[in-house]
């Protein structure tokens, strides 16, 4: 009998897409990635990973492909780790009568719009906020919510395209910009709606929920305004117990709200002077390696349960230790080649540290856009308390520098 596949439909280009499939591969099954260019993912052949072309837009297509792939093996499950395709593996599951959660949800949340009005008929705190298909709309949100306000996409992932505004010509400049955009950085077709909303000032946090069970809090660092790069992440959260719960009670809320019920979701969310505030929900796993700090300190991996959960099995989410995770992520300093890397040996020679990493190749253009694809490398460090852990990740971070030459030099 032969193994039977498990499909998953595109990927993370870095990250989870990766472990995604490493752990199907452990969990006996045979991961399959339904891709329309293999060439975007670097480790499908490096890890000789099974992949069948196919135009991944196309819905028809790929139930068809994978009508084909269940005449030759049975299908364990179907998924995707991008953001971009979680509902069309969510369709596909449903037609091929596989575990998932319901299209209709997914499609509730990514649409940013839909999402916050949902949330905001529940009455879970979110930022004032308000839609814009045209700049004129948009300049008149703003003057209603008062500068300096938040400028994003209704779609989108890692912080692309998210932009703090401080007048009116920057709000102009940067609407402009959005709906303008025929396609995403994944080269897919963009909404021509915006959202404009109120700055929620406060510390700001991750959730990571699976089901309704909330599995913990992961305090989020970001770099300097105007964009929302997140720089860092320390897991869990250190942070008072009432704070814990007030936490808890808004993300249980919105998950409600959103009939977030089935596997993993993430949720951002920041407590401001005037109350807990999501900022956004996400009916996948976080990204920004977050699964692999709760692994790290807990035990509990999300990737190996959300495959479980997938494949109809039950997820095991009760922890086996009690330890601190932190990590911080490497920017370039500038537009340029990478032409060298300094001190990515000592930061891995520090006591503490667990993981270094680099995700671009020496002589490879590196770029400062303002979101997540500023991230080139990272650093993860383990500690007994959250002071240690995030004191370690800060020190090794600061050891490795990217050497950028820019155009002429």
């Amino acid at each position: 009998m032969r193994t039977p596949w498990f499909v998953f439909i595109e990927s993370n280009t870095s990250g989870t897409g990766r472990l995604f499939a490493g752990e199907a591969a452990r969990q006996g099954v045979r991961p399959i990635l339904l891709t329309d260019d293999p060439g975007r993912y670097n480790y499908v052949e490096v890890d000789r990973l099974d992949v069948l072309r196919v135009d991944t837009s196309n819905e028809a297509a790929l139930l068809a492909a994978c009508k084909k792939l269940a005449s030759e093996a049975d299908l364990a499950g179907v998924t995707s780790s991008s953001e971009y395709f979680i509902l069309s593996a969510a369709k596909l599951a449903q037609k091929l009568g596989l575990p998932g959660p319901a299209p209709e949800t997914i499609k509730r949340c990514r649409d940013k719009e839909f999402q916050r009005r949902c949330l905001h008929e529940a009455g879970v705190g979110i930022p004032d906020f308000a839609a814009a298909s045209y700049v004129k709309q948009a300049l008149a949100a703003a003057k209603r919510l008062g500068f300096p306000v938040v400028v994003k996409p209704v779609a989108g992932t890692g912080s692309a395209g998210v932009r703090l505004c401080a007048d009116e010509k920057e709000v102009a400049v940067h609407s402009r910009a959005l709906l303008s955009q025929r396609k995403n950085e994944r080269g897919m077709p963009s909404r021509r709606r915006i959202l404009i909303e109120e700055l929620a000032n406060g510390p700001e946090y991750s959730i990571e929920t699976f089901g309704v069970k909330v599995i913990g809090i992961t305090q989020k660092h970001l770099g300097p305004h105007p964009h929302f790069v997140e720089v860092g992440h320390d897991y869990p959260a250190p942070v008072s117990a009432a704070a814990q719960r007030i936490i808890t009670r808004e993300t249980t809320r919105a998950a409600q709200a959103l009939e977030l019920s089935w596997g993993p979701a993430h949720f951002e969310l920041r407590l401001t002077s005037r109350g807990p505030k999501i900022i956004e929900a996400n009916p996948r796993l976080a990204g920004g390696h977050i699964p692999q700090l709760v692994r790290m300190a807990t035990g509990v991996d999300l990737i190996a349960e959300t495959i479980r959960l997938t494949r109809g099995e039950r997820p095991r989410l009760k922890g086996t230790r009690q330890e601190h995770a932190s990590i911080r992520f490497i920017l370039p300093p500038r537009d340029g080649l990478l032409m060298k890397w300094k001190g990515q040996k000592r930061a891995s020679g520090v006591s503490g540290v667990a993981e270094v990493q680099s995700y671009a190749k020496l002589g490879t253009a590196v770029s400062v856009r303002g979101d997540f694809r500023d991230r080139i490398g990272h650093v993860i460090a383990i500690g007994s308390s959250a002071a240690d852990a995030r004191a370690t990740a800060d020190l090794a971070g600061s050891l490795v520098q990217p050497i950028v030459a820019t155009k002429g030099t």
